[in-house]
């Protein structure tokens, strides 16, 4: 599933083409995706100006001049393209219609905006702009990791009391939002942090330490376009890079990459998802 720098990536690549820009008509394909699609979607976007695409966790927001936002989540194999782009972001012209292209946005500039979704798990919904956080997917969601009110002193206190591994207490969207697995892993590893210890067994100040930490990973990943592991690909349909620099993700068996060590990395199941991490060089 796409984790904070796919999603910050696609709503960079598509906001060059969407913000200010008027849809003219709007495809509504199916009925649903993971969810049911809300009453008369089409009707609603149809029309709307585009004021400013916005990212809250791992959700996509297009504020519109109507006073409602479409909040869009990219799911399993979620994907946004952009076609047709009359400023030069991107060369594709419109494509044939899809099997899975469950939503098309036309905009007044000539830019298409193809939802793409092959197992459906992604989903949509329209909601007031006013009072947005309160929506069901985002009430109740921690602070943004890239964000002032994320820091070394709310981070431990946040974690030091909890008796959870910190790898789990991570992922812990009440924690921090928008962070998934593959980042928090690199952020351990970079931290030499193992996933299995308990947060309440973790000195203040490397819980403080990991901070700067997951900041410089998700901003490596950003500018690399994200990581495409299967589904992902950015707006203009390109794959991410950032999985050619992984330290531990994806890596068992391989030997550490620092220089002074060499171990296997190692893989455990926690909560059932796949930590890496190397013995060594994480404690």
């Amino acid at each position: 599933m796409p984790e904070l720098p796919e999603v910050e990536t696609v709503r960079r690549g598509l906001a060059p083409a969407m913000e200010g820009a008027v849809i003219t008509q709007a495809a509504v394909n199916r009925p649903d995706l993971r969810w049911p699609f809300p009453q008369g979607m089409a009707a609603r976007l149809q029309g709307q100006r585009v004021l400013q695409l916005r990212r809250r966790s791992k959700y996509i927001l297009a504020d519109l001049s109507g006073g409602e936002s479409l909040l869009v989540h990219l799911g399993m194999s979620g994907r946004m393209t952009v076609s047709g782009d009359p400023l030069g972001q991107f060369v594709h012209e419109h494509p044939l219609a899809a099997k899975h292209d469950h939503v098309v946005l036309d905009m007044d500039n000539g830019a298409r905006i193809t939802f793409n979704d092959p197992r459906r798990f992604g989903s949509m919904d329209l909601m007031a702009t006013a009072g947005a956080e309160a929506h069901k997917l985002l009430a109740g969601l921690g602070p943004e990791p890239l964000g002032n009110a994320f820091s070394g002193t709310y981070l431990a206190q946040a974690l030091r009391l909890r008796r959870t591994p910190v790898k789990s207490a991570l992922l812990d969207q009440r924690v921090v939002a928008g962070l998934g697995n593959i980042y928090v892993c690199e952020a351990l590893f970079r931290a030499g942090i193992s996933p299995l210890r308990r947060c309440d067994r973790i000195a203040t100040r490397r819980l403080a330490a990991l901070v700067p930490v997951i900041r410089d990973v998700l901003g490596e990943a950003i500018e690399a376009g994200g990581s495409s592991l299967r589904d992902f690909r950015q707006a203009s349909g390109e794959l991410g890079y950032f999985q050619h620099s992984f330290d531990v993700y994806g890596r068992e068996g391989d030997p550490c990459r620092t220089p002074t060590c060499g171990r296997p990395i190692q893989r455990v199941v926690q909560s059932g998802r796949s930590s890496f991490f190397c013995p060594q060089c994480q404690r």
